[in-house]
Parts: C-alpha cells; sequence; structure tokens
C-alpha cells in the first residue's frame, strides 16, 4: 500500500477559487413613531442603494447589486434583522440575474430575516431570471418572535424569452423554512430540473411560463385571512382571468399564494393584489403603490 505523503500540494497545483462572496446585514429600530435603520453593513457588489420613509411608520430600503448578476460560484448572503415593533419593506432595483455555470458551481443565494416581538418586514422582490445553463441553491431562513409578522412575494421566469430561452436552465433548488420561537411552522422545497421534468404536462405548469408565490408568515395569521386574499384574488380584471392561482392556509401561523401565468407583469399584480388584501386584513394598512 502506497506510503500517505505528508508534502504539501503547491499552490499552483490546488483547483482556484469559483465565484465570490457577497454579504449584507441591516438592522432595523423602533425610534420613537418611526422605524430607523441602526445598521448596515455590506460587500460589493452588494448594497443598500437607499432607504426611505414610507407611511404608517414604516421604512423601505432597496437593494442594488451593481455586478451583472450572480455568475458561476457566486454566494450572496443577505440577513435582515428587524427588532420590536419595526416595520420595514424590502425590495431591490432590478431583476436577479443568474448567469451559466457547471453543475459543480452552482450561484447560492441564502437570506435570513430575524424578527423580534411585534416586527413586521414585507420583502417584495422583483422577479429571479435564470439564464441559459444557470444553476441556482436559494435559502431562505425566517425567526419569528410572537407578535412578528414576515411577508414575501418571488416571480420565477422562465428565461430571456426573446432570446430563444425558454426553462432552458438547469437547476433551481429553492428551500423555505419559517419558525415561530422554536416551533417549525412552514418549510418548502421547490426543485425544477427542467430537462429531467414534464413541466408542461396536465397537473405541473401546462402552458404556463411564469410562477408566483405570497407567504404571509406569523402568529397573528387567522384562518378568515386566506378567505380575504382568495376574495381579492377572485376580483381579479378580465384580461387576467388567463391566470391560475390557489391560495392555502399553513399548517400553523400563515397562508401561501401560488400563481401561475404567461408574463411576469401579470403575476406581479396578482400578487400585488394578494399582498393588499393581506395587509389591509391582519394589519389594517392601505395597499403600497410604490414605484421604482
Amino acid at each position: 500500500m502506497p506510503k500517505a505523503s505528508n508534502i504539501a500540494t503547491p499552490e499552483s497545483a490546488k483547483p482556484a477559487a469559483v465565484g465570490l462572496t457577497a454579504r449584507l446585514r441591516a438592522r432595523f429600530v423602533r425610534h420613537g413613531e418611526r422605524t430607523a435603520l441602526a445598521e448596515r453593513y455590506h460587500s460589493a457588489p452588494l448594497k443598500i442603494a437607499k432607504s426611505f420613509p414610507l407611511r404608517e411608520r414604516q421604512l423601505g430600503v432597496i437593494v442594488m447589486d451593481v455586478s451583472p448578476g450572480m455568475l458561476a460560484g457566486d454566494r450572496y448572503e443577505l440577513e435582515w434583522v428587524c427588532e420590536a415593533g419595526t416595520h420595514a419593506y424590502v425590495t431591490n432595483q432590478s431583476y436577479t440575474k443568474v448567469h451559466p455555470s457547471e453543475p459543480a458551481h452552482p450561484a447560492m443565494l441564502r437570506q435570513r430575516y430575524v424578527l423580534g416581538p411585534d416586527a413586521v418586514c414585507e420583502a417584495m422582490m422583483e422577479p429571479l431570471m435564470l439564464y441559459r445553463e444557470a444553476a441556482l441553491d436559494n435559502r431562505t431562513e425566517v425567526r419569528l418572535a410572537p407578535g412578528a409578522v414576515w411577508m414575501q412575494s418571488e416571480v420565477l421566469c422562465p428565461g430571456r424569452a426573446l432570446r430563444g430561452e425558454r426553462f432552458a436552465y438547469r437547476r433551481l433548488d429553492n428551500r423555505l423554512r419559517v419558525q415561530l420561537g422554536e416551533e417549525l411552522i412552514f418549510a418548502q422545497r421547490q426543485l425544477i430540473v427542467p430537462q429531467e421534468q414534464r413541466l408542461g404536462a396536465p397537473g405541473a405548469w401546462g402552458d404556463a411560463t411564469h410562477a408566483g408565490m405570497f407567504y404571509c408568515m406569523g402568529d397573528r395569521v387567522q384562518p378568515n385571512h386566506a378567505g380575504a386574499v382568495r376574495q381579492a384574488l377572485g376580483e381579479l380584471p378580465v384580461r387576467d382571468r388567463s391566470l391560475r392561482w390557489g391560495v392555502s392556509p399553513a399548517y400553523r401561523h400563515g397562508l401561501t399564494v401560488s400563481v401561475l401565468g404567461d408574463s411576469a407583469w401579470a403575476v406581479q399584480e396578482a400578487l400585488h393584489r394578494a399582498w393588499s388584501a393581506a395587509r389591509a386584513a391582519l394589519l389594517e394598512l392601505t395597499p403600497l403603490q410604490f414605484r421604482k
């Protein structure tokens, strides 16, 4: 049997690192009757482009990615800490774009939300666009204290349709876990491998190309709130009746909305309607009409 060598591997022989790691962290605190951004940290290419007050004591922040998008092996880590009684609105400047990568080096997105007692965080991001042969491992973790409410919407595009990309990406592994205190109240995994799955089959996506999800989680969410969201979606204009959607109460303390359609804007409008209904029923707040 050959003897193990104790000779160090030359630096030139080691595999080259792939991708970069970018981090962003923000902490919100209650300042009188307003929410303030008490701490923020970011490393390139991520940054908080601006923060701005909104009505109803809410603070909004916009995240910017100053790169062309996520490249092979890139890892983005974002953490949002909302202390007791704060109310934050989080969005980004444009689509999250994921470029081609080899199977061994997917792009990785890690998001963590920590909400204190009675805090509210609404994360309403722009759509996710995976280019041809792109791969993304996306994981979101949410930790809620009693009275806290977390909402998020996400829209998935099939690729750059005008360039002939329709489900030409390699893989999307999308996971979400929500804890209320020490109790796991929601967990979901969405795994899409277009070359191995029949996405157009009946019971799957059918002829739809875009998918959207809206989540509303917290111990303030009651079963009747799902009914209010369902009613709002049932009042969509006739032009949006081609959308397919469903509203489901979570196992405990939450609700989810699923939407399928043939364009990002139509899915976004449906999710905006669901979000507005949840805000009104749960928080007694009027809809936000924010446009970047």
